[in-house]
């Protein structure tokens, strides 16, 4: 059998979560403070994207850069943090299923003293979170290497496919709560900025400071249309990268199914 070029370990490859969390909040600030620097208070980009205003909006509790837009904009690139490290546990993935690390050729059978060396392959290429492929690998032919048999090698491979899924699954969880979060507080902004708005309004009054309400009712606005536009962008890098991966899991499964379960030979 033809021996696949050594990989590196998959292992520690991920950057750390506290490092990718950082530095998504860093380019969060320079994300904020470029416009901030290059428009001048009032431009009506600046006061779309970061509710920069020359003067702050009569009563208003939110003094720049301490504005719904900015906290947004935090929240967004957090975001891209996880789905960052996600990409790159893809990427591992999407390599080691390149990686050649079981016989492909259709006319080879495996037998007990074929799986030492294939087990020795995927050694250190898996630690229970990364590597779903050398994993499956490695458990497959401890569970044949036990039982001498491929039902139950079978049955293991589907309950390791179905408790990896919903790891999968959960290593999101944080990413829905942001895609439902942003448009929440978008519209907390545009609740507070019509409350702005309506408290200008004085009806013993001749005439009404339509300019501070239209200011009001204009940030009211503002934050929905940025929160849509934030959380829109969001799910949609959400949904490439979760269904990638997915598809991946399904590539690992059937790869190991094919050409490591289905060509296992107890013997007599």
């Amino acid at each position: 059998m033809t021996e696949p070029a050594p990989l590196p370990t998959v292992v520690s490859r991920v950057p750390p979560a506290w490092l990718v969390r950082v530095l998504a909040l860093l380019c969060a600030l320079v994300f904020i403070a470029l416009p901030s620097l290059l428009l001048p208070a009032g431009d009506p980009v600046a006061v779309l994207l970061l509710d920069h205003h020359a003067l702050p909006p009569p009563n208003s509790p939110f003094v720049y850069p301490f504005t719904i837009q900015n906290l947004m904009h935090l929240l967004l690139f957090a975001g891209f943090g996880e789905l960052f490290v996600r990409w790159r546990v893809l990427r591992d993935e999407s390599a080691l299923l390149a990686a050649h690390l079981l016989p492909e050729d259709p006319r080879v059978v495996l037998q007990s003293h074929d799986l030492p060396a294939i087990r020795a392959r995927v050694a250190g290429r898996h630690d229970g979170e990364q590597g779903v492929l050398p994993g499956l690998i490695d458990l497959c032919i401890l569970q044949f290497q036990s039982s001498r048999s491929v039902d139950q090698v079978v049955s293991v491979l589907n309950s390791s496919l179905e408790l990896i899924a919903h790891r999968v699954d959960l290593c999101y969880a944080m990413l829905r709560y942001l895609v439902w979060v942003i448009p929440t507080i978008g519209f907390t902004g545009t609740v507070i900025g019509i409350a702005l708005a309506l408290n200008l309004i004085d009806p013993s009054a001749g005439t009404q400071p339509l300019g501070e309400i239209a200011q009001a009712l204009g940030v009211a606005f503002y934050t929905t249309l940025v929160a849509l536009i934030e959380s829109a962008i969001l799910v949609l890098l959400l949904n490439l990268v979760q269904t990638r991966e997915e598809r991946v899991l399904n590539q690992a499964g059937h790869y190991t199914l094919v050409n490591l379960v289905n060509r296992l030979y107890a013997g007599h």
